[in-house]
């Protein structure tokens, strides 16, 4: 069956429906998003005279919580104008209109008997064919489907999404006895494809593979942590970003997600897993019991594990729960010499060798760990998954980290841990030996630029289903055709060449811009197209701020003039180039970063990208090519009958204001992106959707363009405009003196410098001004003590 998912219903409003609901808007679905109607009124309804048919009333719940949704922060839309996409009602008047759906998604509260109840009523609407599933956490999926039409137990499955669903990958798939394969197969290439989703294949047990596994691990934590007499800000420092996880670490995380949710999923795992060698590290210890009857829930009561608070001098500050005495006590600096050494390795997996090794306290308690992790996912094949990748990547994608157990442990070394781990008490299950014993030392291995698994029943390494396409740079090390220290040059194959970078940041200094002049020339003499684009957490955070400040101090300006005009150059060597150029914007990517992207032939952005030209924020403009090319756009546009003055202030007050747009459609909203440019909802896709953009263009006979020497600006009747804006809000003290210096700078590239009237200039005119405008702000004190404030990682000075 070619089944295509244009219409959805999301049955039940609250906070994961609700947010369920914006991410299929999200990718362009029509949804219709309903809950029960009230069963009785307010006291404002009564003052009203409303009754309870009253329209207002019977979709109070439903609106109310949508509306929240819409308020919260992270935003669920990609751009709140798909809130569009979105109809609203409840299940007495509206539960018919799922007949035309092509999906029904059920997400109502956490009990088995109201469910069924929810099911009969879908049943009496629902065509035949069209899928039907729940996204309960922890509810047998197969007691949900009993008692159900044949069609509707064909049909019928789990899709358990994490919180908040835009953000975290983590999409599991649990069918049932009697779910069709094909129904199966699909969700787990929609999830991934159009939800941007990391699928995983779920087995109908207690709490599926994530929860039952990132549960285990942090109640594992706190085991540790108990062992070895550590304190909540200890632990939330060697559990966050040092190790690949989150900055929220541990408690941070469970006051973000609510105590209470850790304690139900804790406790019915409890109940459960009564043949689980683990299940007494999901009996609760003493104080989350002590603290969860104390509502001290986390952030939805106000306190948890960290309090905010008001000192003496009336500032906020953060307290830190002390477990022993049950007392808030100012946040404590946690310091380990296990950490220390791990300062200068940027390599995760380098960084996880040292950290295991440490002979202090912080050592302890990582083995501890670590070792009682892989302990008990080694024994939960083939209880929850037949396949290791899968208990890997629904941690990893429901929980944040970078790297999953069995990833972990190829990164320690497995052969030398299996002693130290039997030592310890930990022994893994006979499996890891039985692998071991035939040649393997690795879970995974890089084979043929794939990333293959270790699969136990045939002792071999077989490729992970469904992703034979993507491209993991990583596992392409030995197509590397150039590199130096910050960047490489990786053949993809068919013709198309990758350049990506590692510097710190990701930041754009002299080694990645003479990478990226390099993978240029290797294209345009031997290959058909160039993808830039890396894998890291960011695409770029911009030029180095530390290069540059060091030459301002020092009054090098000879040296900046050079930095500027040579990143310029390859800026334009993006656009300008004898092959097709994709650049694929993810993660942060700012300033410089992001005019690579404006320069792209085509760019593939992954759907989470949070980019803008920010370099106002430190007293610069963006010097790289990116308010030429906002001005450039904005004369392209006057050919299509748009309004000169309101499209250039509109581009003005993107530059001025330093917006960062949130997603890949708030980017194109803001003309960062063109229409042309695409987007992959799975970021893992991108590099692989990049090169088919890159062989796309060749196909259609791309042919490099003339630079454009017919930018049209406004001169003085421009710079008139935007300065008596400047000057309002100067007085109004809106902006300080160096902002009202810095916007003028601005406008004067985007009108084209002091031209008497209207006229048309060259790129390289506009570029030359931007050159100019950025040495002299370089010189400015205000600029000097802005950036010095960012790199001592204090906020930026303003006065």
């Amino acid at each position: 069956m070619n089944r295509t998912i244009r219409k959805v219903a999301v049955l039940g409003s609250g906070i994961m429906g609700s947010r369920i609901a914006c991410h299929f808007a999200n990718i362009g679905c029509e949804v219709l998003l309903l809950d029960i109607a009230p069963k009785e009124l307010t006291d404002e309804e009564k003052k009203k005279s409303l009754t309870l048919d009253h329209p207002a009333v019977k979709n109070r719940i439903v609106n109310a919580a949508f509306d929240a949704t819409l308020k919260a922060n992270p935003a669920s839309l990609f751009n709140r104008k798909f809130a569009s996409r979105i109809k609203l009602g409840n299940f007495k008047d509206d539960m018919s209109k799922i007949k035309n759906v092509d999906w029904t998604i059920e997400v109502v509260v956490e009990n088995l008997d109201i469910k069924k109840k929810v099911y009969e009523e879908v049943e009496k609407y629902r065509t035949p064919g069209t899928l039907i599933t729940s996204n309960t956490s922890g509810i047998p999926i197969h007691l949900m489907g009993e008692g159900r039409s044949e069609d509707f137990q064909k049909h019928f499955a789990g899709t358990h999404f994490f919180n908040p669903p835009r953000y975290l990958k983590l999409l599991e798939i649990i069918p049932t006895g009697k779910t069709d394969p094909a129904v199966t197969k699909f969700l787990m290439h929609y999830g991934d494809l159009f939800l941007g989703k990391t699928t995983v294949l779920c087995k109908d047990t207690p709490a599926f593979i994530g929860n039952r596994v990132g549960i285990f691990g942090l109640l594992k934590v706190i085991d540790s942590m108990r062992k070895f007499d550590l304190n909540v800000d200890e632990v939330d420092k060697l559990t966050g970003p040092v190790i690949g996880r989150p900055k929220s670490a541990t408690f941070r995380t469970s006051d973000v997600v609510g105590l209470d949710t850790l304690v139900k999923v804790s406790n019915n795992l409890y109940a459960g897993l009564v043949n689980d060698e683990g299940r007494e590290m999901f009996k609760l210890p003493e104080v989350v019991t002590k603290l969860e009857q104390n509502k001290w829930l986390g952030d939805k009561t106000g306190q948890g594990f960290y309090k905010k608070s008001k000192n003496a001098k009336g500032e906020t500050e953060i307290l830190t729960l002390d477990l022993k005495t049950l007392e808030y006590k100012p946040k404590a600096k946690a310091k380990f010499a296990t950490l220390e050494t791990t300062k200068t390795i940027d390599n995760l997996k380098d960084r996880f060798k040292v950290l295991l090794a440490g002979k202090d306290k912080a050592g302890d308690f990582y083995r501890d760990c670590f070792y009682g992790l892989f302990q008990y996912v080694t024994n939960r094949i083939p209880e929850i998954s037949d396949e290791l990748f899968r208990i890997d990547d629904a941690v990893s994608g429901g929980f944040g980290w970078d790297l999953g157990p069995f990833e972990t442990w190829d990164a320690v070394g497995v052969e030398k841990s299996i002693p130290l781990m039997e030592a310890a008490g930990y022994k893994p299950a006979q499996w890891v030996y039985d692998m071991i014993a035939s040649g393997n030392k690795t879970f995974y291995k890089a084979d043929g630029g794939q990333k293959k698994y270790y699969d136990i029943p045939t002792k071999t390494y077989k490729s992970i289903s469904g992703r034979e396409n993507f491209i993991i740079l990583e596992n392409k090390s030995e197509n590397i055709v150039w590199k130096n220290a910050d960047s490489k040059i990786i053949d993809l194959g068919d013709g198309v060449l990758n350049f990506g970078w590692h510097s710190k940041s990701f930041t754009l200094g002299s080694a990645v811009i003479e990478g990226m002049n390099k993978a240029i020339d290797m294209a345009e003499k031997d290959y058909k197209g160039l993808v830039i684009g890396h894998q890291g957490a960011d695409f770029s955070l911009g030029a180095n701020l530390g290069l540059v400040f060091m030459y301002a101090i020092e009054q090098d300006y000879d040296e900046i003039d050079f930095m500027i005009k040579a990143f310029q150059q390859s800026v334009m060597r993006i656009r300008y180039s004898g092959v097709p150029v994709a650049v694929c914007p993810q993660g942060r990517t700012l300033g410089g970063g992001c005019e690579m992207t404006m320069h792209a032939d085509i760019a593939q952005a992954a759907a989470e990208t949070y980019i803008g030209l920010v370099e106002v924020g430190v007293g610069l403009i963006p010097g790289g090519g990116g308010t030429k090319e906002f001005t450039k756009r904005v004369s392209d546009a006057m050919e299509e009958g748009d309004v000169e003055l309101n499209a250039l202030q509109n581009a003005f007050m993107t530059i001025a204001t330093a917006k960062v747009a949130t997603s890949a459609e708030e980017a194109r909203e803001f003309g960062i992106l063109k229409k042309i440019d695409r987007v992959s909802m799975n970021k893992d896709r991108q590099i692989a959707d990049a090169k088919q953009a890159v062989l796309d263009l060749v196909e259609a006979g791309y042919t490099m363009q003339p630079q454009a020497k017919n930018i049209k600006v406004q001169g003085r009747t421009g710079q008139a405009l935007f300065l008596a804006g400047l000057q309002g809000m100067k007085m109004g003290k809106y902006i300080s003196e160096h902002d009202a210096k810095v916007a003028r700078w601005i406008s004067n590239i985007m009108c084209g410098g002091d031209l008497t009237s209207p006229q048309e200039v060259s790129e390289q005119y506009l570029l030359d001004l931007e050159r100019e405008a950025f040495l002299s702000l370089t010189g400015e004190k205000k600029t000097l003590e802005r950036i010095q404030a960012i790199l001592t990682g204090g906020k930026p000075l303003r006065n």
